[in-house]
């Protein structure tokens, strides 16, 4: 039994040492080769979660065996539940919290259908010109073509009415709400 406890103590801590001095080179050589084990439709098992679940296996049964009067089967359920109580903590402290600290700064340009821009380079009726869009936090610098066929200025206020092809179909905006935001924060 205690070779067990070993096993599992000596591979955790293996795995953190090789995870913090080769994490980087390691992610990249096995790349995608270690998915198998987040099981999709649970968040929750995660390679590292279940490695802090197996290292504290076999750390508390090591413990156990040689300060408590515990045997071989309780030993083993006792570190059982250590082990599934140290990978929730785990989870719950660090894993969870990475996982939602996550931002993207990506959008879909299908998403800029409502928004309110401004343009930049002049469009003419039949051709191209540029449009700035406020996304999020940031601003995105768009190829635009007049919608209706009209000559649009640089400083003019657009709203998008449609996006084809990688390219915005703007109109002129006269006033009113951009998506639930009035017409000063939509700039």
């Amino acid at each position: 039994m205690e070779q067990l406890f070993w096993s599992c103590l000596a591979g955790g801590v293996l795995f953190a040492v090789v995870t913090v001095i080769f994490g980087d080179l390691v992610s990249h050589a096995v790349d995608g080769m270690l998915d198998f084990l987040s099981v999709d439709g649970h968040r929750k098992l995660k390679p590292m979660v279940i490695v802090s679940g197996i290292t504290a296996f076999g750390g508390a049964g090591l413990l156990l065996l040689h300060y408590t009067p515990l045997g071989g089967a309780p030993a083993v359920v006792v570190s059982l539940v250590a082990a599934v109580v140290v990978a929730y903590v785990v989870y719950v402290a660090y894993v969870r919290p990475m996982d939602d600290s996550e931002n993207s700064t990506a959008f879909s340009i299908r998403e800029l259908t409502g928004r309110i821009g401004e343009v930049l380079v002049p469009i003419p009726p039949r051709g191209y010109g540029e449009v700035l869009v406020k996304v999020g936090a940031g601003r995105t610098n768009q190829i635009a073509a007049s919608f209706d066929g009209e000559t649009l200025h640089a400083g003019e206020r657009v709203v998008v009415v449609e996006v084809r092809d990688d390219t915005l179909f703007v109109s002129r905006f006269d006033g009113g709400t951009e998506r639930g935001h009035t017409e000063g924060n939509a700039n």
